[in-house]
């Protein structure tokens, strides 16, 4: 299992739509997200920047990821959710949400 940590900022004009599509997320993305290998997901919000945690089970991210990406629904809520984010101007190139560096974990 691999721990994986990003950062993207929310647009403060979207933060209440941004809240309510992610109360209510369609089965279809939270179904792709497990088909996936990805497991514990979990957004936080504060001051404007999105921080994301998930723990990856499967054997090729890469391939999984780009499964994800392929996946029209996938595609139709991404549409909906790109336009509420800002990406950091410090990311990777191919990132939309910024890989983060783990500096300390413990069980």
């Amino acid at each position: 299992m691999q721990r994986y940590g990003m950062v993207l900022k929310l647009r403060s004009e979207a933060e209440e739509s941004y809240k309510a599509y992610h109360a209510a997320v369609w089965p279809d993305i939270l179904s792709m997200i497990r088909q996936c290998n990805i497991r514990n997901y979990s957004i936080y919000l504060k001051d404007g920047f999105l921080f994301s945690y998930f723990e990856y089970t499967g054997p090729d991210f890469a391939a999984d990821m780009a499964r994800m990406a392929a996946d029209p629904r996938t595609q139709e809520w991404w549409a909906i959710m790109k336009p509420m984010q800002e990406p950091l101007p410090t990311r990777a190139d191919g990132e939309w949400w910024a890989a983060m560096e783990e500096v300390f974990h413990t069980d």
